[in-house]
């Protein structure tokens, strides 16, 4: 649905533009591929690993005492009276809960693993687009679109592609053509594990979804000028 919204945003923006689209120059970036040039970027990206396996830790070591919460309670349920088993079955139930809210509060939506990749990728986030306005300015283009968004580019002209301009803004130029980085390797954070009986909306709220996957075709020799 988002993809959609997304073509006909596009699709709209095209029409708009039309009657003046041959006076105009556009291009497009590679921003996923940019910033995975990055060092800042690379080590944003550990730092959150880090983070989601220590907060993993912690709720597998909270799941490890509702297992034994439990058991204990399997064991010693034949001599307990209603009463005291009333209060175990509380007890079960309230840690299920507190794991539960623990891990949304660290994996879900906004969550503190999201602000905390917010707070972290936004500083270089901002290096980039302040590079490809740079660089828009001095190409003269009217347009330009990120590759690696959720507008999908189905052909790709070499001669508009201004991703390298990009990297020599940012100081990241190569004397040959920057060959296309490995993605999906510093992008992830591991995904957490659900707790006992949690609902499968939580375990899908707190995965990091990783990028799109590595290209394996180098970045063409010419460049513009």
């Amino acid at each position: 649905m988002r993809k959609l919204l997304t073509w006909m945003m596009a699709a709209l923006l095209l029409c708009v533009l039309a009657p003046a689209a041959q006076a105009q120059k556009f291009g497009y970036v590679d921003s996923e591929f940019i910033m995975g040039k990055m060092p800042a970027y690379g080590q944003a990206q550990q730092e959150l690993n880090t983070l989601s396996a220590n907060w993993q830790k912690d709720i597998e070591s909270q799941k490890k005492d509702l297992d034994k919460l439990y058991r204990n309670y399997q064991a010693e349920e034949v001599v307990l009276t209603e009463p005291m088993k009333k209060k175990r079955q509380d007890e079960i139930l309230k840690k299920e809960q507190d794991i539960k809210a623990y891990q949304n509060k660290i994996f879900g939506f906004e969550g503190q693993l999201f602000k905390k990749r917010q707070e972290l990728t936004k500083p270089v986030q901002d290096q980039v687009f302040e590079a490809i306005e740079k660089v828009a300015k001095k190409k003269q283009l009217a347009i330009v679109f990120d590759k690696s968004g959720d507008l999908t580019m189905l052909y790709t002209n070499p001669a508009h592609d201004y991703t390298e301009f990009v990297l020599e803004e940012l100081g990241l130029a190569s004397p040959e053509r920057n060959q296309a980085a490995q993605k999906g390797t510093v992008n992830t954070v591991a995904t957490p594990q659900a707790p006992a009986g949690a609902d499968e909306t939580v375990a899908e709220d707190a995965t990091v979804r990783p990028k799109t996957p590595a290209r394996t075709a180098p970045r063409p020799a010419s460049r513009k000028k």
